[in-house]
C-alpha cells in the first residue's frame, strides 16, 4: 500500500473510533454544563440482567453530595466521625490520592444523615466545596492543600435550613456564587474565586418586602421580619438571555435573576408553597427564552415563564401539576422534559412532558412503599442523566434502568437492582470515560459502561 494511502487509512480509522468513544469529564453538579447531559458515545447499548461490569467499589462516608470527576481525579465529600472529609481518588481504582479534613458536628433536625449535601466543583487546578454546616473552602485541586476558606454562619447572618446547607456554588468568570439564604439582603452572595474575598450580596428583604403578588392565600403582601429562612436545596444556574447575562437562583420564596457582575436584580417570581415546611429543591430549566420552575411540596406543580425582551421581567406561559419535582433536574431532550415527578414515594411517577406547552407526554407508575420486603420493581422516585443517547436512571431505592428517550411512550431496554445500592440513594448517577459511578449513603460504585 502507498504510505500515502495508508496514513490517509490510519487517520480514518482513528477518526471514527474518535466517533465512536468520545470521552469527557463530570467536574461538578449535574456534568460538565449543568444539564445532566454527557456528550460521550461508544457506551453499551443494553445491560445483562445482573448490571454491566463492576469496576470497583469501596465503602464511603455518609452525605447526599455527588463525586465529581476531572482527568485522573475523583472527588467525593462525605462525612466521617466527626469530620467532613474532602478525597481525591483515582476514578479508575477508587484508591485514595488525597484528603482535606475539618471538624463537622452537624446532626439533621429530621434524622436524614449528617454528612454534606453539595458536590464539589473542580476546575483545572482548584476544588471548591461547601459544607453541611456552611464551610465554604478552595484546594489545591493537584495535592488538596487548603488555599483559602469561609466560615459563612459566622461571617452572615444566616437562619438555620431545614436539612442543613445543600446549595452548590456556581462558578461565573471569577466570581464563585453561592445560595446562602443570609439576613437582610445576602440570600445570594458572590466570592472572589482566588481568594474567598465578598464582592457583592444581594436577595432579601429588598426583594420580596411589601411583594404583591406572593401567591399566599388570604396574605396578599409580605412583611419581612428580618428572621425567614431564604436558603434553597436548588444551586444557581447561569444563563444567556436576549443577550444578556443571568443568574438565576431558585431561593426558597422564588425565582431571582441577577447581574452577575453587580449582583443587581433584574427580576423576581415568587414560587412556593404556601405552608413554611416547604423548600424548592430543583435548578431552573432554561430553553431559548424560558424558565421551567418545579416543586412537589403541597401541590406547588411547575411554571414556565417567558422573559422580556429587556431581561427585566417575566411572565407565565402555562402552569399546572403536569410535574411535581421533588429534588432532582428534569432532562430537556429535543423540546421534552424527562423527569421524575412525586413528593414521596407512594405518589411517584416517572413522566414526559412537552416544555412549551404543559402536556404530559406519557407518564410511568413508580409509586411503592418503604415497608415492601425487599427491593421494589420500581423506581419510586429518582435521577436520570442522558449519555450516548440514553437515559440512564437511579430510582431512590437502587434500582438502575437504561431508557430510550422518546416522547412517544416510556422504552426502558434494561434495568436491574444494584446489589450495594438500597433506600435512600438520593445522589444522581455520575459517567466519565465510560464509567459510571453511584452514591449510597454509605458506598461509592463504579460500573464500566464500555463495550469488551
Amino acid at each position: 500500500m502507498h504510505p500515502l494511502i495508508q496514513l490517509i487509512a490510519l487517520a480514518t480509522m482513528f477518526l471514527g473510533y474518535q466517533r465512536d468513544s468520545l470521552a469527557e469529564d463530570w467536574p461538578g453538579f449535574l456534568g460538565l454544563r449543568g444539564d445532566s447531559i454527557s456528550h460521550e458515545t461508544g457506551l453499551l447499548k443494553s445491560w445483562p440482567d445482573q448490571g454491566p461490569p463492576l469496576a470497583w467499589k469501596k465503602t464511603v462516608g455518609t452525605g447526599y453530595s455527588a463525586p465529581s470527576i476531572r482527568g485522573d481525579l475523583l472527588v467525593l465529600h462525605h462525612r466521617l466521625g466527626k469530620e467532613e472529609v474532602v478525597e481525591a481518588m483515582d476514578p479508575l481504582s477508587g484508591e485514595s490520592q488525597w484528603r482535606h479534613a475539618y471538624p463537622s458536628a452537624y446532626i439533621d433536625p429530621y434524622g436524614y444523615n449528617n454528612g454534606p449535601r453539595c458536590t464539589p466543583l473542580l476546575t483545572q487546578d482548584r476544588c471548591y466545596g461547601l459544607g453541611a454546616e456552611g464551610k465554604l473552602f478552595c484546594l489545591d485541586l493537584m495535592r488538596g492543600e487548603l488555599i483559602w476558606e469561609r466560615d459563612t454562619a459566622r461571617d452572615f447572618q444566616i437562619p438555620e435550613a431545614f436539612f442543613g446547607v445543600g446549595s452548590t456554588p456556581l462558578l461565573e468568570g471569577n466570581k464563585l456564587i453561592v445560595m446562602l439564604g443570609a439576613q437582610p439582603n445576602a440570600g445570594v452572595v458572590a466570592f472572589d474565586a482566588q481568594t474567598g474575598a465578598t464582592l457583592w450580596t444581594a436577595v432579601g428583604k429588598e426583594t420580596w418586602d411589601g411583594e404583591p403578588k406572593t401567591g399566599w392565600r388570604g396574605e396578599p403582601i409580605v412583611r419581612w421580619q428580618g428572621h425567614e429562612k431564604q436558603a434553597s436545596y436548588a444551586s444557581p444556574v447561569a444563563a444567556t438571555i436576549h443577550g444578556r447575562r443571568h443568574i438565576l437562583c431558585l431561593m426558597r420564596q422564588g425565582l431571582v435573576s441577577l447581574d452577575p457582575e453587580t449582583g443587581k436584580e433584574q427580576f423576581h417570581f415568587w414560587f412556593r408553597a404556601t405552608v413554611n415546611e416547604s423548600v424548592n429543591a430543583m435548578n431552573p430549566v432554561v430553553s431559548g427564552d424560558t424558565i421551567l420552575l418545579s416543586a412537589a411540596y403541597y401541590r406547588v406543580g411547575a411554571v414556565l415563564l417567558k422573559v422580556a425582551s429587556d431581561g427585566r421581567s417575566v411572565s407565565p406561559l402555562w402552569r399546572s401539576l403536569a410535574l411535581e419535582v421533588h429534588w432532582s433536574t428534569p432532562l430537556l431532550i429535543d423540546g421534552h422534559l424527562y423527569a421524575f415527578s412525586g413528593r414521596n414515594e407512594p405518589d411517584a411517577r416517572f413522566r414526559c412532558v412537552e416544555m412549551a406547552t404543559g402536556e404530559v407526554k406519557w407518564d410511568q407508575d413508580e409509586s411503592w412503599r418503604k415497608s415492601y420486603q425487599g427491593p421494589p420493581e420500581k423506581y419510586g422516585r429518582g435521577s436520570a442523566i442522558l449519555a450516548d443517547g440514553k437515559l440512564i436512571a437511579m430510582g431512590e431505592a437502587g434500582q438502575l434502568g437504561l431508557f430510550n428517550p422518546t416522547p412517544a411512550g416510556p422504552e426502558e431496554i434494561s434495568h436491574f437492582q444494584v446489589p450495594e445500592m438500597k433506600y435512600p440513594c438520593w445522589t444522581a448517577p455520575v459517567l466519565s470515560e465510560g464509567r459510571l459511578f453511584l452514591r449510597s449513603e454509605d458506598k461509592l460504585i463504579c460500573y464500566d459502561l464500555k463495550p469488551h
